[in-house]
C-alpha cells in the first residue's frame, strides 16, 4: 500500500496560505496553494501546539507531500468558509505497509 491508495477519497478542494511569520506590522502568508483532500465537517476536541484544548470544526485529510504546508497559523479557504490551522500531523505508518497522509485539524 501507499500514499496513492487514498487518492480515490481526496474529493475536496482547499486553498492554503501558509504562515511564513507574524510580528507588529500582521501575520505573513505564502501565495494560495491548491490541495486536494476530504474535508470532515465533525465537531472534534483537539489539543493545540500549546497543549490547551481547542474546539475544531473540521478535519483535513490531504495526501502526505502537502506536509510543511499547514503549518498552526495558516489560512484555509474550505467551501463554505476560511479556517485556521490548529495543528496537522503525519500519519507515517513506516513498517505497517498502510497508507500514509496528513490530519489537519482547523477552526
Amino acid at each position: 500500500m501507499s500514499a496513492a491508495d487514498l487518492e480515490e477519497f481526496y474529493v475536496h478542494q482547499a486553498t492554503v496560505r501558509t504562515l511564513q511569520s507574524g510580528g507588529a506590522w500582521g501575520d505573513t502568508f505564502a501565495p494560495d496553494r491548491a490541495a486536494r483532500c476530504f474535508i470532515d465537517e465533525t465537531r472534534t476536541l483537539v489539543r493545540d501546539g500549546t497543549g490547551a484544548e481547542v474546539i475544531s470544526e473540521t478535519t483535513l485529510t490531504t495526501p502526505p507531500e502537502y506536509d510543511g504546508w499547514f503549518l498552526p497559523g495558516s489560512e484555509v479557504d474550505l467551501p463554505k468558509r476560511t479556517a485556521t490551522v490548529i495543528k496537522a500531523g503525519l500519519a507515517n505508518s513506516g513498517p505497517l505497509d498502510l497508507p500514509d497522509h496528513l490530519e489537519v485539524a482547523l477552526t
